[in-house]
Parts: structure tokens; C-alpha cells; sequence
């Protein structure tokens, strides 16, 4: 039940990082390549902690 859990973790959390990647262009960020790994890699912090990254993360997914 461990290994599923993390594995389900380790994939919401992929899926997460790889739509804000393909979607990087529909948001407000700033285009350069340290900044798009940052903000790709760090999705769980800052949607928890930053209510603009929210609705830009929200365009990613979205197309808006």
C-alpha cells in the first residue's frame, strides 16, 4: 500500500511539473530557462503559498 501511495504521489506531482512546462507560454512568468525550472519544479510549494502563482498555474492547466 506504501509503494502505491508514493507512486500515485510521484505521479500527480510529474503531472503537475510537466503542465506547467507545456503551458509556461499561457502564463504571466517571465520566459527564461532557470525560472521555468523553478517555478515547474516547485508547483506544490507555491500553489500553497502564493495566491498569483495559483491563478497562473490555473492558465497552464487550463489554456486560459
Amino acid at each position: 500500500m506504501g509503494k502505491v501511495l508514493v507512486l500515485l504521489v510521484l505521479g500527480i506531482y510529474g503531472y503537475g511539473v510537466w503542465k506547467l512546462w507545456t503551458g509556461f507560454n499561457r502564463t504571466n512568468f517571465s520566459r527564461s530557462l532557470p525560472n521555468r525550472m523553478y517555478l515547474s519544479l516547485l508547483w506544490p510549494v507555491l500553489i500553497v503559498a502564493n495566491k498569483s502563482y495559483r491563478k497562473n498555474f490555473t492558465k497552464a492547466l487550463k489554456g486560459r
